[in-house]
């Protein structure tokens, strides 16, 4: 297989993988071994070159690995995953605590080569020199072994912690044989709900615990009690509460986690894990992140409780008189289409999935300067797969895959995954990065094509946004190209920016047509579109600020006990943050696999961080022009082609000329005459 041909998924046998995860491994350490043989003073090409190749090579037999066991979870997978992960966590502690070698590249660092060699490279040692650092490098004996336990243990925790809400979310369904019980909710769902109970071999319309499920039934459905049902169902998986009750429960999970990751951030000597997490990341202290989330509560309460409080008055003339939980999702729907008369699932039949990825091809083609073309001779997992060429004037840049519907052993969310990086190769040629780019939309019925709610809409924009900083770096050193080395609080500036174009009426026709007719999004849908745009934005940013600060200080406990010191945390945030409290039964927490078993561990803040910064970059093109070419090709030479190379904030500076300010965001949230009060 050469360095830029593509995955054959067809030929991984999950059977044989641990064997070949246990033989790379092995001629990896000896690969290694002959690093440190090396007599002669350390260089780019006797010590970072190797180890980069060595790197790239265990990358690319593990992406493939773990991305089918997010898309196809099955049995099969389950258990290769659960044999490859321990022997690959093992190896990365015994690298990240190999002091010969530390000190070979400390050695590196320290010489004249080093001060002469360009910024990405320069970036790409120190980089390695702080992992070691924070891999327990410095320890000794006991407590070297006991950091190295503990990665082992949390790697284990994480992935169980995941699987038992795949399980949980796969392990609640609910038939109904009558659509009169599903009253209010629209036809496209009902259709889907139809198909899904047919290829189950019933008849009626099958619920699930799955967003383009979830999130319809209760936005629409007038039946409370169902709705009540589906929340207590959503909010208790694996937990000890709702009707899954202890099956699948994270709670002890969580307590493990906690402990874990506390004692690991003091064996290398930080208080706590949210100092141990900021060491790689943008802001410079706990007290800063706090201090940035707290004034953003104090912006967006004032318009939130303003907020909630019409919607109270709005359910009341309609007869309820105090307010669930599952009664807010469908009364803010209800409410905005009596404000806007519009609802995203009037606006799904303008949003068919193919003319979205069109659209969005065109709109980045057009700012980025690139070609983007469909492959059909492409090895797949699974039939929706999709797999894409970027090019630049004839010339080939990366690849991506795109799976974008919800299915059974699919694990919920979206995500962008790193395939494949960039980097030199040893004939002068440049190996081309290769992207994972996952969804959980409404799949076609038999009927009609995917059709996407313009919230589905953003979420594909804001993946794509990751796709393209991982496939237009022009860093060829593999550990800061594309999106390797990006301070984690930073990581989500192109994704976020991105998002933008789907709110601009010059570009929305790009990404709108019926689906029957052709037409594009009337211009009455438009404009209303855009001025429900800003619908309970204070709400929204509270929820996410509730998610950010319960994360951050939970990783600043010195001390979790029992499940009940997780709950307290997350009751605390949410008594100074919320306009509106959940049911005592809610664990949300339970599910928080962000944080639990992703890498947002004390980082969740980075979105409204990054939120920031891309606000703060797209105002650059409210001001000249949102498809101006050479705006958008600073963009692309400043942000998304120097990947990790330099610091995010030097790159944010280099390409808005100053630092960057949080009115654009308030302005775009409708929420900056609080601020300014």
């Amino acid at each position: 297989m050469t360095a830029n041909s593509l995955p054959m998924f067809s030929t991984l046998d999950p059977q044989a993988m641990p064997k070949e995860c246990e033989m790379l491994l092995a001629e990896s350490r000896r690969r290694v071994a002959a690093v440190l043989a090396e007599t002669s003073p350390p260089s780019w090409s006797n010590l970072m070159n190797p180890l980069e190749e060595i790197d790239d090579s265990v990358g690319r037999f593990w992406a493939p690995m773990s991305h089918l066991h997010s898309v196809i979870s099955g049995e099969a997978w389950r258990e290769t995953y659960s044999q490859c992960l321990p022997m690959l966590t093992a190896y990365n502690s015994e690298m990240g605590q190999n002091r010969p070698l530390f000190e070979r590249v400390q050695a590196f660092a320290n010489s004249e080569e080093f001060a002469g060699l360009n910024g990405p490279r320069q970036q790409a040692v120190r980089n390695m020199l702080r992992d070691f650092i924070l891999s327990g490098v410095a320890l000794d004996g006991d407590q070297a072994s006991r950091f190295a336990d503990i990665q082992q243990r949390l790697s284990e925790l994480s992935t169980a912690f995941s699987n038992h809400v795949l399980d949980a979310t796969d392990g609640w369904e609910k038939i109904i044989a009558d659509a009169d019980a599903l009253a209010g909710v629209p036809a496209t769902v009902l259709d889907n709900l139809h198909e899904s109970a047919s290829a189950k071999g019933v008849d009626g319309y099958r619920l699930s615990l799955d967003i383009p499920t979830y999130l319809p039934i209760m936005q629409y459905a007038d039946n409370r009690e169902l709705r009540e049902e589906m929340y207590t169902a959503y909010v208790t998986r694996a937990s000890a509460q709702g009707p899954q009750a202890g099956k699948w429960d994270n709670g002890p999970l969580m307590v493990e986690i906690s402990q874990l990751r506390q004692e690991m951030a003091q064996l290398l000597g930080f208080d706590h894990y949210a100092d141990y997490s900021l060491a790689s990341k943008m802001a410079e202290s706990s007290a800063q992140v706090t201090e940035f989330l707290e004034e953003l509560v104090q912006a967006s309460q004032p318009v939130a409780r303003q907020e909630f409080a019409q919607l109270s008055a709005f359910a009341a003339k309609h007869g309820v008189t105090e307010l669930s939980a599952w009664d807010v999702p469908y009364f803010s729907e209800k409410l905005k289409e009596e404000s806007f008369t519009l609802s995203q699932e009037a606006l799904r039949p303008y949003f068919p999935a193919e003319k979205v990825i069109n659209g969005l091809f065109k709109i980045t083609g057009q700012l980025f300067d690139i070609e983007i073309s469909a492959l059909d001779d492409v090895d797949f997992w699974h039939k929706d797969a999709q797999c894409y060429r970027i090019s630049r004037h004839g010339d080939v840049l990366a690849h991506f895959y795109l799976d974008l519907y919800a299915r059974s052993n699919k694990r919920g969310g979206a995500w962008m995954a790193n395939a494949r990086g960039r980097r030199l190769l040893d004939d002068g040629g440049v190996q081309q990065p290769v992207a994972f780019l996952v969804c959980n939309f409404s799949p076609p019925t038999s009927e009609r094509p995917s059709l996407l709610t313009h919230n589905e809409v953003t979420t594909l924009f804001h993946e794509f946004g990751h796709g393209l900083h991982h496939m237009l770096t022009k860093i060829d050193c593999l550990s800061v190209a594309g999106i390797s080395g990006v301070a984690w609080d930073a990581v989500e500036l192109p994704s976020q920016f991105l998002e933008n174009w789907c709110w601009e009426k010059s570009v929305i026709p790009d990404i709108s047509a019926h689906y029957q007719t052709g037409e594009p999004l009337p211009a009455d849908m438009l404009n209303k579109l855009l001025a429900a745009k800003n619908f309970q934005s204070g709400m929204q940013m509270l929820r996410q600020i509730e998610f950010s600060l319960f994360d951050f200080k939970l990783h600043m406990q010195h001390e979790v006990a029992d499940e009940a010191d997780v709950d307290a945390v997350i009751n605390t945030v949410r008594n100074d943050v919320a306009v509106f409290q959940p049911p005592a039964f809610n664990r949300f927490q339970n599910s928080f696999s962000h944080i639990f078993a992703g890498g947002y561990a004390a980082g969740y803040y980075s979105y409204k961080w990054a939120e920031v910064l891309s606000a703060d970059a797209f105002s650059l093109f409210e001001e000249q022009g949102v498809m101006n070419v050479e705006v958008g090709k600073k963009f692309r030479t400043e942000i998304l082609e120097r990947g990790g190379s330099e610091d995010a904030a030097v790159l944010f500076k280099n390409f808005r000329g100053r630092a960057p300010a949080n009115d654009a965001l308030l302005r775009h949230a409708g929420i900056a005459a609080v601020k300014g009060a």
